[in-house]
């Protein structure tokens, strides 16, 4: 009796063991295992920070429980500029832009077109929901946000163009050109007067502008390019695997940042009441965005289900959730796209890096965040307000840092062009640390679709350039396999060296 027990159990275990359903799960969840750790993590944090927060923790607690976020952070935004500078080389000098000009093209007006319907559907939305309350200013006891007290739309292009063509290339890498008004007293009346500064942070426009045009003329050198491509090429290599024992440390510094910026807030629940409709309509613009009106344009663009390449985007979306900094993502945005999705490595290398100017997540922020702030001003807005302020969240968004709140300088930055009280962006910044993690996702998937949707549209000029050139050092196989792109590389000596990464 016991031993046929026994059998019977063993049977049902084989049965179910050998179940194609059960091996599809196991198989899902070892591909998957990366992002389920980061949302296991993201989890902890939450948790650990809610039951932390009504201890009142010391200050230097609370930085030691941010520490390793902190450092984890530091990591990550110390390999972006290596990796943007010799992505953006290697791109340009493989893909030849001179032969391949419609890459570079399509890539800039897609860019474009999303940026300018992000900042049309976020002024749909603020006209239509009307977030704004004016209740909500007299009962704000947030402290006043200081910033740059004026800014016109001519300024925002003229800094782009400052900043596209920095002085001093160095200098670009720890700062930006920005125009802000000096004021003047003169008797009894005040003028301001135009002054162009800089302002820390890494001037990243400047640095793409330069590394293309760098990596352009490059690729036009013959044999002659190969010493200076081989040492770019070695050290995106070398930064791959730096970034191979780095993430490692993701779970933990995923559940650090979030630990730590849930204990330090203020006054969590009465904050998210007061803003809850600008928070509902800024996310529910994110996220129709990004679930409807990206997987409409995919679909349609390369005619099969977005699903797969979506959720295959999991890492580096949840990373990019996490630690709320495209830039910071950028490394595990590239080993997704080019060791799991296999997507062709002369996109990803050209597409990501300029992806900065792309910010969709921001374009549509910028202009429900001045609709609200004029709706709780009570403040009437005409057409030509509304196509102004459409024109400025376009610029503003295109030259926005890839970096944590960088959109609520500029917010404060743009009251200037519809004379609103800077003060009130205060309201903004109470809630900027969970709207900010939204925008930075949508703002990393428009650019890994953007990889897609360029791949497609380039597969001719891309398959002519591998054709012209046998020899190259990347050559890809384009196959379609459930759904997703597969690259066969040949270059097996950089598949090789990642072939026991997580991801």
């Amino acid at each position: 009796m016991e031993r046929q027990r026994a059998e019977s159990t063993f049977t049902i275990i084989s049965k179910v063991k050998n179940s194609p359903r059960v091996n599809t799960i196991i198989e899902w969840l070892k591909h998957n295992r990366f992002l389920i750790i980061i949302l296991v993590s993201v989890i902890i944090g939450v948790t650990v920070g809610l039951i932390l927060r009504p201890l009142n923790l010391s200050s230097d607690t609370i930085i030691l429980i941010s520490y390793p976020g902190d450092l984890f952070l530091r990591t990550l935004k110390l390999m972006v500029l290596p990796f943007i500078i010799s992505c953006l080389i290697i791109g340009a000098a493989n893909l030849d832009i001179s032969k391949n000009g419609n890459v570079a093209v399509r890539t800039i007006v897609y860019f474009v077109l999303t940026s300018v319907f992000n900042v049309c559907l976020g002024l749909t939305l603020g006209i239509l929901v009307h977030p704004g309350n004016s209740d909500i200013k007299i009962t704000n006891s947030t402290p006043a946000f200081s910033g740059p007290k004026k800014m016109n739309v001519m300024d925002g292009f003229l800094d782009m163009g400052k900043n596209l063509l920095p002085e001093n290339v160095f200098q670009a890498t720890i700062q930006q050109t920005l125009t802000e008004y000096e004021p003047i007293k003169k008797e009894n009346q005040t003028t301001f007067k135009r002054v162009t500064k800089y302002k820390d942070g890494t001037n990243t426009l400047g640095i793409i502008f330069f590394c293309l045009i760098f990596g352009t003329i490059l690729g036009t050198m013959g044999e002659r390019k190969r010493p200076v491509l081989d040492f770019f090429t070695v050290t995106y290599e070398v930064m791959q695997k730096i970034l191979t024992g780095v993430i490692w440390f993701t779970p933990l510094g995923v559940a650090s940042v979030i630990c730590g910026k849930i204990i330090t807030l203020a006054d969590l629940t009465s904050t998210l009441i007061q803003l809850s409709m600008f928070i509902g309509t800024t996310v529910g613009g994110f996220l129709f965005y990004q679930l409807i009106v990206l997987q409409l344009i995919y679909f349609v663009i390369l005619k099969k289900s977005p699903w797969p390449y979506y959720l295959s985007l999991g890492p580096a979306l949840a990373t990019a959730f996490a630690t709320a900094s495209k830039s910071a993502s950028l490394p595990i945005t590239f080993k997704v796209l080019d060791e799991k999705l296999k997507m062709n490595p002369k996109i990803t290398k050209f597409v990501l890096p300029i992806g900065t100017i792309n910010m969709d997540g921001s374009a549509l922020y910028l202009s429900i965040a001045l609709l609200f702030l004029a709706q709780i001003n009570n403040l009437q807005l005409g057409i030509g307000d509304i196509f102004t302020i459409g024109l400025a969240c376009t610029a503003a968004s295109m030259s926005s840092a890839a970096i944590p709140s960088a959109a609520i300088v500029l917010v404060v930055m743009l009251c200037s062009v519809i004379n609103l009280p800077t003060e009130d962006v205060s309201l903004l910044f109470a809630v900027d640390w969970l709207v900010d993690r939204f925008r930075t996702m949508n703002n990393l998937i428009g650019d890994c679709y953007t990889v897609a949707i360029v791949q497609h549209l380039s597969k001719e000029e891309l398959l002519e350039d591998d054709n012209n050139n046998p020899n190259a050092k990347e050559p890809e196989e384009e196959a379609h396999v459930n759904g997703t792109f597969v690259m066969q590389e040949q270059n097996e000596r950089v598949a090789q060296s990642f072939n026991n990464t997580p991801v």
